[in-house]
């Protein structure tokens, strides 16, 4: 199995996820969109992984290899392949499937718990499940998309789409250091909030991480049985 990924920042890789795919012997390959790297054709991959960014999926001017991005994830949605979106990458598959991004109330910044979880994630997420956001834009529910879970800053913290097509808003690939880097680099997002944490608090309990990325391999073995 052929998984391909697009990066849109330096310090915000697959985490988790590069893990996963390497413990199950699977070839993993990377786009670099921040450092433009040529895209991939849709028959060169099973599974597509959009990653996160600091960028918005609405400033093409200032990213002008979004347009050819959304048009790659269209096609891989087209083509019946596995499409999984983080954070950015969900606001960007919500976008390919005719949906609207905007902002949402409140920046959401921190851990935080999941509720109202779909079914089909019994067994993967818990209901209030604690888990790491940030982001501040939001999207509505594409056509044909089903809610996987919402928290108490933002209605929609996912979707299901076809079953194959899974966007999150939030975090679960995210490892200490790759949480470490995020703060580093974004630090000037982290302005008072209701949900918005410290840099302090978001790294006081390492011990959060493992179920965090648990849950994201859960989530793997879930999609890849459906793609068997």
């Amino acid at each position: 199995m052929r998984i391909h990924s697009l990066q849109h920042a330096s310090f915000e890789g697959l985490g988790s996820i590069e893990t996963w795919a390497r413990h199950n012997g699977l070839s993993l390959y990377t786009s670099r969109m921040f450092a433009n790297d040529t895209l991939p054709s849709p028959d060169d991959f099973d599974w597509l992984v959009v990653m996160g960014g600091p960028m918005n999926i609405y400033e093409e001017d200032r990213f002008p290899w979004l347009r050819q991005e959304k048009e790659l994830i269209k096609q891989a949605i087209a083509g019946g392949k596995v499409v999984l979106g983080i954070c950015l990458g969900a606001q960007l598959i919500a976008d390919a499937l005719g949906e609207k991004v905007t902002r949402n109330q409140h920046r959401e910044i921190g851990w935080f718990p999941l509720t109202t979880i779909h079914p089909a994630m019994a067994g993967i997420i818990a209901d209030g499940a604690m888990v790491m956001h940030w982001h501040g834009d939001t999207f509505d529910l594409p056509p044909g998309a089903e809610r996987l879970a919402k928290s108490a800053a933002c209605l929609n913290q996912g979707f299901i789409y076809n079953q194959r097509v899974v966007g999150l808003q939030f975090h679960l690939e995210i490892t200490a250091e790759g949480l470490a880097a995020l703060i580093d680099h974004c630090r000037d997002e982290l302005t008072p909030g209701p949900y918005v944490q410290t840099p302090e608090a978001m790294l006081a309990r390492p011990e959060r991480f493992p179920p965090l990325n648990q849950m994201m391999s859960s989530l793997l073995d879930h999609l890849r049985l459906l793609a068997d």
